[in-house]
């Protein structure tokens, strides 16, 4: 009999599309149900207070935590640890704990793996339950990026080659991305298309602030692209972006953005400005190290060639299957 496994979902995107991808990783050789859940103003209280309960969660909007408990639970984020461990607590202590990310605020003890990444901090990565993965899982496999491939390529088909994907985040942790960033990263966007022509399809994102794209689109005048920038009422064509260039470039305030881009088996470039937190540059530099990517102002850039393609998800979800 197939275990059954219960992902908690909240209104983390990020940690809902790594769970995403471990579910598609896991397939039908699992039992999945999604459990989203919402949130009350008692969510803000730490870990350690909210406990094995269900302090926080809105009952009303949420789905139902209820028996039959699963097997497994995969929780997401800070915010879904003490459902988590209430419907450990409520299944006799029986259900086994998934936890994506170290947590904080207790709840270790009760949990049978933590999904760690490589550019945590050490302590959390030494923990005997801790599964130290490169980046973050995701939901690019070959079948997918296949089918955006078929999609796109009409799209995109009068743009000339070589096709770039250019990926902006920006700012972090409240912080905007600073002007001068912007203008570096966008001269050497310049410099790239000037040595190998071809076309761009750049899109931007919430972060990247209004201020920050009008330099890098001025800079960039008169460059064939397709563009998707932020606040455009039309689909959504990162997929497209992942599936139909030949060479992807990043910038590096993104974990899943990142994680995303090296699961292409694509050239990855990442643009890792001071404007990162020292947890982003251990993260960008693993990339690097491990031969996934390249960092866009080195000289030899533009010869990089992957050695490796990243998806953890699949790792993840062999871990998963044997608990």
């Amino acid at each position: 009999m197939k275990k059954t496994l219960w992902m908690l979902l909240d209104d983390r995107r990020g940690s809902v599309g790594q769970a995403l991808g471990i579910a598609e990783a896991l397939g039908d050789r699992i039992n999945i149900i999604e459990k989203k859940l919402t949130y009350n103003w008692l969510c803000k209280l730490p870990n350690f207070l909210r406990g094995r309960s269900l302090i926080g969660i809105n009952k009303k909007t949420s789905d139902s935590l209820a028996a039959p408990y699963p097997d497994i639970v995969l929780s997401t984020s800070r915010r879904t640890v003490a459902a988590a461990r209430y419907i450990r607590k409520q299944s006799g202590f029986k259900t086994k704990i998934v936890h994506l990310m170290y947590p904080s605020g207790g709840g270790i003890s009760d949990m049978e793996m933590i999904v760690v990444p490589a550019h945590d901090s050490t302590g959390n990565k030494e923990n005997p339950k801790s599964f130290v993965i490169p980046g973050a899982p995701t939901r690019i496999f070959p079948e997918k990026l296949q089918n955006s491939r078929n999609q796109w390529d009409a799209v995109f088909h009068d743009l000339p080659k070589p096709r770039t994907a250019v990926i902006i985040g920006g700012g972090i942790k409240g912080k905007p991305w600073p002007a001068d960033e912007a203008e570096t990263f966008a001269k050497r966007l310049k410099e790239i298309h000037a040595k190998i022509g071809g076309s761009f399809l750049l899109t931007t994102s919430r972060r990247t602030g209004q201020k920050a794209q009008s330099i890098i689109m001025n800079e960039l005048t008169n460059i064939p692209m397709y563009t998707y920038l932020w606040g455009e009422k039309k689909e959504n064509p990162i997929m497209g972006f992942y599936a139909c260039p030949d060479l992807i470039i990043v910038t590096a305030d993104s974990v899943s953005m990142c994680s995303e881009a090296c699961g292409t088996g694509k050239p990855v470039l990442l643009y890792k400005g001071q404007w990162l937190t020292a947890k982003h540059l251990r993260f960008a530099q693993s990339l690097i190290d491990n031969g996934y990517a390249q960092d866009v102002l080195a000289e030899s850039a533009l010869d990089f060639k992957p050695t490796a393609t990243l998806n953890p998800a699949i790792d993840i979800a062999e871990k998963i299957l044997v608990l």
